[in-house]
Formats: C-alpha cells, structure tokens, sequence
C-alpha cells in the first residue's frame, strides 16, 4: 500500500508572528544554569574580552574600515549576538573571512557603503533563519571546511603584508598580488622597523602559548610591543586617535541604485555570515556536554540582528569567531552570559583606555592576526584528507585553490559542487543490476524449469537516480528470448525522479518488445512517486505489482505457459491437412 503524503500547513499572518517571535525573542530557559555558572560566564567574559581586543582592532584595520569600526563591532554584534542568537557560547565580533570579503568590496565602494552593505546583509541572514535555511550547513562536506579555512588563512597572512611593511597597500583585490605589489613597492630601509616588531610579536605569541597557555599571548605581545615602541622611540606606523564613546545609531543614507549594485556584495557576505557562524556554533556544541545544542534557525536571527546593529553603529558585518568562542569555552562559560560581558569588557575599553589603544603598532597587529592565520592552517589536517581518498583530496585542493584566487563564498560553491559530482559518480559506481536464477530461493519443479527459460529476474541494488540510469537501462535492452521481467528494487536505497523515470522508459521499451514486466519491492516513498509520474500505469495492469517474490515468480511462470499454450495451438491451426 502506498502512504498518502501529510498536506502541507497553510500560510497564515499568524503562524509567521510566532515563528518570528520565537526565533527573536529572549528566553528564561537562555538562562536557566546562570545562578550556577555565574561566576565563571564572567571571568569567561572578561577572558574572552582580553583575547578579543587585539583582534577586533586588527580586523578592522586589516578590512580597510579603520581600528575604531572594528571595535564597535566586537561590542555591539558581540552583544545583540549573545543575547539574541541561537547558542549559548557563541562569541560574535569581526572575522578573518569577513575581512578577506571586505577588502575589495572597500576597495570597489568605498569605507560608507560597508555600514550599508552590513544592515542589508543583516536583514538577508535574518531571511535565512526565517525560512529555516540553518541546518543546510549540514550538508557541507568536512574537505570543503578544511579547505576553506585553510584558504582564509593564507589569504590572512597575504593581506598582513602592507601592515608588517608599514607601506600603503597597492591596487588591487586579490591577496595574493597586491602583496607581491607592494613588496615590490615598498621602501625596505624604512621597512625594517616595523618588520622587526611584527617579527617580534609573532615569536613572543608562539612562546607564551608553549609556556602557558592559559595567557592571553596576543594582548601581552601586543603590550610589550606597545611599551618598546614608546621607550625607544620608534618610527613605526600607530593605530592612532580613537573615539572615547560610542557612536550613536544611525542609517547610512540609502541610494536604490547603489543598492542595487551592492546588492551580489551583500549576499556573499550573508552567505558567509551564516556559514561561519553556523560552523562555529556546531564547534563549540562539541566541545562541552550538558549545555543545549545551538537552534541554527535562532543562530541566524541572531546573527543578522547582530549585523543590522554593527551596521547602524558604524560598525562591519560580524560572524561567530570560532577562536574566541573556543576561548570561551575553555574559559568555563556556560550561558550566553558570558559572551554579553565580553562585549562590556570591550566597551569599558573605548569608555577608559583608547590613548593607550591609540599608540599600539600597526605592524603589532600585523603580528597578532599572522599567528591567527598560521593557527587556521592546520597541516596535519591537511595530510589527513590528501592521504583519505583521491575523491576528498581532490574537493581539498579545488576548495583552496578557488578560495586564495577568487572569494570565499565561490569556494563553498565550487567545493560543494565537485563533492557532489564525485559523490555521483560513487555512488554509480556501488550500484548495479544482477540476474538472479528464477528458481533461487524457490522449489522448482521440472516444468518449472522449463518455463524459467524464458523468465528473467533482475535485482537491482545501491541508488537509481539521474547519475546511474543509463547503465541500467543498457543491460535490460540486451536480453533476449525472455517473454517476462521481474525486476526486483528491494534493495533500492536512493530513486529520484530521474531514476523513476528511467524505470518507465525500459518499461516501455520491454512492452514495445513483447516482454511482459513485473516490479517487486518498492518502499512507501518510492511506491508513492512511480504511481504519481505513472511507472505503475505502463505496467499494463495493477496485478504486475508484487510485494513477494514467489507470487511474482509464480505469475510470470503462469504467464509463460498461456503465452507459449497459444503459441502452440496457433501452430496447430495454422499447419497443413493431409
């Protein structure tokens, strides 16, 4: 019996207002371990806070937005974030993947239009959540991840080039060439200074993090840099003045047809939001029991409101970081509590020391953000999936390669797509077609036998879908002197509707041909869809579908002794008297 699929909910203005309301609004049970973990959500936060600082200010820089928008994201998408986001240890600031999105689209549209693009990309991600687009992040393949974080590391480390030289960043969008331009470009004499202490903050953090790893490495370089640039008066480039409060909400001004053509700019950076924070947030829900997974339909609610805000401050499109988060977690937290406080570590920052902010080397940052692109590439993962299969070491490579040449969002897109056509092509390859001896499992009798010359039973097993009909429908075309066909689909795993239809074709082509077929076997699904594109119709008869192999063995034996009975009797008629 087929199974009569469940009607799809009507829309109603209603139903949408809860769904929105329960993907927006804060909940008692966000809070519910707060009077047991109190304590260690807040030394969390400030932790978080602390290793936050630095690369919060780098990103900024390093996006072309400026130290002070960097910072106001950190506070205020850290904040919206947490509260209203769907993990509970997710900590959401400026990224190093949004930073290699942004660079040109600053080079292309100027500083302004990031505010812009970073409340419409919002207003995208919270679409996302809506439409309940966040467990799609699933179906990504783990080489894919690995290759786009490995490739978002080296496009970090190529970008660090103008900040470590203390010389303005050539023309150009992509990573690579612009910092071969301006080595190429760059007066070496002045250069070494800030080389030196790039070089210096690099070593210091790699120490720091072999002797105790429990200190925040990159604020304590970064200080020591800070306090030997002073003292000894160095000529190198400072972050500079920064403002002592924060800016007050406001919309940029909106022009249609920039918006227009912003608009590719601010759905890759929606897609990547979402990518990043949903992949951070699957990270941190492993690496802790106890504490509710992530809602990845809240998480992208979240994260969009996140972004809307960061916008209106003056501020850059956020992501969850998956370093601070891991951080976090680390550090004890265990409610969203904590990642809400490290955004007022953060603004306490901006309200107390900005003067001090303000005399830190640019290429003490440059420091700072190198160590984090050498952390993202992990070489032994890396070995790992090159030594799994051809197929992974192929989407790998492929994901890199698109990442570091073109963007990030392309590379998701082009990784995807060759792990599906090499998942395709597997999955052919497992599947087959076997003819069965009709009389297997069966007792045969000795006209039975007989009768089974001209039966022929196929099995078929693994997936019958648009990557592997033509294979099937070949090898049924070259029976010959058969007059019925039972083809046995019990162990079909996977039949879309190209394989359905494929099953219709050969169908008819066997009826064309004389050849009677039956079907055994199908599940409820897949009995479902041939009846609805009509694979039972060109059956010829609703009695040549069977649940049991026997009774189908035995119609097709009745079948042939008809068939071959009249051919006799036609024999008879048609010989001549004598």
């Amino acid at each position: 019996m087929s199974t009569i699929p469940a009607s799809q909910p009507k829309f109603t203005w209603r139903a949408a207002a809860r769904r929105l309301a329960a993907l927006t609004l804060p909940r008692r049970s966000d809070y519910a371990e707060l009077p047991r973990s109190w304590r260690h959500d807040l030394v969390a936060g400030v932790t978080v806070g602390i290793v936050a600082l630095p690369l919060a200010l780098g990103f900024g820089v390093a996006s072309g937005v400026g130290a002070a928008a960097g910072l106001v994201t950190a506070i205020v998408a850290g904040f919206v974030a947490a509260v209203f986001g769907g993990s509970h240890l997710q900590v959401s600031g400026p990224t190093g993947a949004m930073t290699v999105v942004l660079v040109p689209v600053v080079a292309r549209y100027g500083v302004d239009a990031v505010f812009a693009l970073a409340i419409l990309a919002g207003f995208l991600i919270v679409l996302m959540g809506l439409m309940g687009m966040g467990k799609l992040v699933s179906v990504i393949p783990w080489p894919v991840v690995e290759g786009f974080t490995l490739g978002i590391g080296v496009i970090i480390f190529l970008q660090q080039v103008p900040l470590a030289l203390d010389t303005p960043k050539a023309d150009g969008e992509n990573a690579a060439v612009v910092a071969l331009r301006t080595a190429q470009e760059t007066d070496w004499s002045r250069a070494a200074l800030p080389l030196a202490v790039t070089a210096g903050v690099i070593v210091l953090m790699l120490v720091l993090g072999r002797v105790r790893r429990s200190l925040p490495a990159s604020l304590v370089a970064v200080l020591v840099a800070t306090v030997v640039a002073e003292l000894l008066h160095l000529d190198v480039d400072r972050i500079g003045a920064l403002p002592a409060t924060l800016p007050t909400p406001s919309l940029p001004g909106w022009d249609t047809s920039a918006i227009a053509a912003m608009l590719p700019s601010a759905m890759a950076i929606a897609a990547l939001a979402a990518l990043e924070s949903l992949l951070s947030a699957r990270v941190a829900d492993g690496m802790v029991e106890r504490v509710p997974d992530t809602d990845a339909d809240r998480e992208l609610v979240g994260q969009g409101l996140a972004n809307v805000a960061s916008g209106m401050f003056g501020g850059m499109p956020a992501t969850g970081a998956i370093a601070r988060t891991a951080v976090n977690v680390r550090a004890g937290a265990r409610t969203r509590v904590a990642s809400a406080s490290h955004a007022v570590v953060l603004t306490l920052v901006v309200l107390v020391a900005t003067p001090l902010v303000a005399l830190i080397p640019m290429s003490a940052l440059a420091g700072v953000l190198i160590v984090t692109a050498l952390r993202m590439i992990d070489l032994g993962t890396a070995r790992s999936i090159l030594r799994a299969t051809r197929a992974d070491g192929t989407v790998f490579l492929v994901t890199i390669a698109v990442t570091i040449v073109f963007d990030l969002v392309v590379a998701v897109q082009v990784g995807v797509a060759v792990a599906a056509l090499l998942a395709v092509r597997s999955m052919s390859r497992v599947s087959g077609l076997d003819r069965v001896r009709v009389s297997e499992g069966l007792d045969a009798a000795d006209e039975d036998a007989l009768l089974d010359e001209h039966i022929a039973v196929y099995r078929f097993h693994g997936a019958l879908f648009f990557g592997g009909t033509k294979q099937f429908l070949d090898e049924i075309a070259t029976v010959k002197d058969v007059h019925v066909i039972v083809l046995v689909l019990t162990e079909v795993r996977v039949m879309d509707t190209s394989g359905a239809n494929a099953l219709q074709e050969i169908i008819a082509d066997l009826q064309r041909r004389g050849v009677t077929v039956l079907l055994k076997g199908l599940d409820a699904e897949q009995l479902r869809m041939s009846r609805a594109l009509g694979v039972l119709g060109t059956l010829g008869s609703p009695d040549h579908y069977f649940t049991d192999l026997p009774a189908a063995v035995a119609h097709a034996r009745n079948h042939v002794r008809y068939e071959l009975a009249d051919i006799w009797s036609l024999q008879c008629a048609l010989r001549p008297v004598r």
